[in-house]
């Protein structure tokens, strides 16, 4: 029984090799972390104070008032409602268009395989540029209209490629097997498809909803003109241009010194890392648990 105990004992190399591990990874974790609640702090703390330095992860002198000074702005409740719905629309019918067309350029037996692969590989090469997309776009008949925010980008050739090869890893003949049990393309692409997709799916998802989520430049060229259909970025954009513009010499002498005390563009810069942060790490952990491959282990029986 002695023997089977030692038998058991971790060796030397693998007490050392874990030591390491573990001392690294926390290294790892403490350099993640450190800014995010450096820039935590930041926004958390008295902006008069902020202006010293010094702080770390901890705020010296705690207050709300960088986000209250924040959400006073006009138009910051149209622009989170707006972008909230720019962030569900596009990243649903973002994944819908990728999902079928991922689908369809992985059947063997469509002819056009081949042409429509290549044509989607040219447009992550070449591009029209700025000015000819804004041409089309007005000539659309998109400009001030909700459309804009969905419609350009619904169709990425990165995400199809990625959910392609994805559905090429899976066993064809699920496909076959469904297509004798008298099962159509559309039912196997929402039975088996998409259950069998779930990890390349949350990715994805996560991507488009982190591009809807952080998009300013598109409201900025095409909605600027539309106060209805502004997003939560391109007013925390103004605020920051707003109150970087105030501290540098758009004010001076008391008026100077009375917005000094209230407001500092260092604090508002943290705070609105904060505010356009926070919601995508609370999405996040939802979407975490599909990130794991081997789904379709087990699905095909011998």
């Amino acid at each position: 029984m002695a023997h089977s105990k030692a038998s058991f004992k971790p060796a030397l190399s693998d007490r050392l090799f874990d030591l390491f591990n573990y001392t690294f990874m926390t290294i790892v974790t403490i350099t993640t972390l450190y800014p995010f609640l450096h820039v935590l702090a930041i926004s958390l703390n008295d902006s008069v104070d902020s202006v010293r330095g010094g702080i770390t992860i901890w705020p010296r002198q705690f207050t709300f008032e960088n986000y209250v000074q924040i959400f006073q702005y006009e138009g910051l409740l149209t622009g989170a409602k707006i972008t909230v719905l720019r962030t569900l629309a596009g990243t649903f019918l973002g994944l819908l268009s990728g999902t079928m067309l991922g689908y369809v350029l992985s059947r063997a037996d469509f002819r056009s395989r081949k042409f429509m692969s290549v044509f989607l590989a040219l447009t992550m090469y070449f591009s029209g540029g700025l000015i000819p997309v804004f041409i089309l776009i007005r000539d659309l008949n998109m400009m001030n209209t909700f459309l804009v925010y969905i419609i350009p980008g619904m169709v990425s050739a990165f995400n199809v490629f990625v959910i392609r090869s994805f559905i090429d890893g899976l066993p064809y003949s699920l496909q076959e097997s469904a297509k004798l049990d008298g099962a159509g393309d559309f039912t196997i692409y929402y039975k088996i498809i998409l259950p069998l997709c779930k990890p390349v799916l949350a990715t994805i998802a996560l991507f488009l909803a982190v591009g809807q989520w952080n998009s300013w430049f598109d409201t900025y060229l095409y909605n600027g003109s539309a106060p209805h259909l502004t997003t939560l970025q391109f007013e925390l954009m103004k605020v920051l241009q707003s109150t970087q513009g105030q501290k540098s010499g758009m004010m001076t002498g008391q008026n100077m010194a009375e917005l000094v005390k209230q407001i500092s563009p260092e604090s508002i810069k943290m705070a609105i890392t904060m505010v356009v942060t926070v919601p995508i790490l609370v999405v996040y952990p939802f979407l975490q648990r599909y990130f794991v491959k081997g789904m379709t282990l087990g699905a095909v029986k011998s």
